[in-house]
C-alpha cells in the first residue's frame, strides 16, 4: 500500500527551511519526478543532489535503503524507499538523463551499492574530488576552499546529532524526526555547496 509522509519547515543549513516528502508508490514517484523535471528545465545549472542510506547488513552486502534527492530549496527534498517498492522506470530514466548533473559527496560507496540493484547514475560527480577550482585565481580558489570547509564542519556537526544505532534504521518505518532533519541537512548542504562552486567557475570563465 502506498504512503506519503510530508514534513514542513525542516531546518537544513543556516536559516534555510525545507519541506521533505517520503514516498513509496511508483505512480506518486513518477508524478513528483515530473515536478522536478519542470523545475530543472527552467534552471541554467541543472543540479540534482543525490545521496543514499543503506540497509542494515554487513558492509559487503549493503543495498540502498533510502534515496535522497534535492534540486534546490524551492522544491521538496524527496525520499524514496527502494527497499519497499518495485523498480520505477520513470526513476531509472531520470537517473540516466545526461542533461542533469548529479552530485554527491564521496560517492564511491554509493556507486558500488547501486550496482547491487542494477542502477546507474549518468553524469555523477563527486564533490569531494571535484570542488576545487584549479584554474581560478587564489581569491576564487579560496571561495571553493570555504565551501569545502563547510562540508567538513557540517559532517562533524552531524556526527553529534545522529547515533550509529540510528544509522542502522534507514530501512525501518517510520523515520524519526532526527532522521528527517539529518536527511534534509545532508542533502541540501551538498546541493548548495556544488551550486556555489558551479557559480564560482562560471563567473571565472566569464571574466577570462
Amino acid at each position: 500500500m502506498g504512503f506519503v509522509n510530508e514534513y514542513k519547515d525542516v531546518r537544513a543549513y543556516g536559516n534555510t527551511k525545507l519541506s521533505v516528502i517520503q514516498r513509496n508508490d511508483k505512480k506518486q514517484m513518477a508524478t513528483f519526478l515530473k515536478q522536478y523535471e519542470r523545475h530543472l528545465r527552467l534552471q541554467h545549472q541543472k543540479i540534482v543532489e543525490i545521496d543514499l542510506e543503506y540497509t542494515n547488513e554487513p558492509k559487503e552486502m549493503h543495498k540502498p535503503a533510502l534515496f535522497q534527492l534535492c534540486v534546490g530549496k524551492t522544491q521538496s527534498v524527496l525520499l524514496f524507499k527502494l527497499s519497499i517498492v518495485e523498480r520505477c522506470t520513470v526513476f531509472d530514466n531520470f537517473l540516466a538523463n545526461p542533461r542533469y548533473t548529479f552530485v554527491g559527496f564521496s560517492i564511491g560507496g554509493d556507486k558500488t551499492r547501486l550496482e547491487h540493484v542494477n542502477l546507474e547514475v549518468t553524469n555523477f560527480i563527486d564533490i569531494q574530488k571535484e570542488w576545487r577550482v584549479s584554474e581560478a585565481t587564489k581569491e576564487l580558489d579560496c571561495l571553493a576552499e570555504i565551501a569545502g570547509l563547510l562540508v567538513n564542519d557540517y559532517y562533524n556537526d552531524m556526527k553529534k546529532k545522529i547515533t550509529n544505532e540510528e544509522h542502522k534504521r534507514w530501512g525501518s518505518l517510520p523515520l524519526s524526526k532526527r532522521h528527517i532533519k539529518y536527511v534534509a541537512k545532508d542533502t541540501y548542504t551538498a546541493y548548495e555547496i556544488w551550486y556555489r562552486v558551479t557559480i564560482t567557475r562560471t563567473s571565472f570563465v566569464a571574466q577570462s
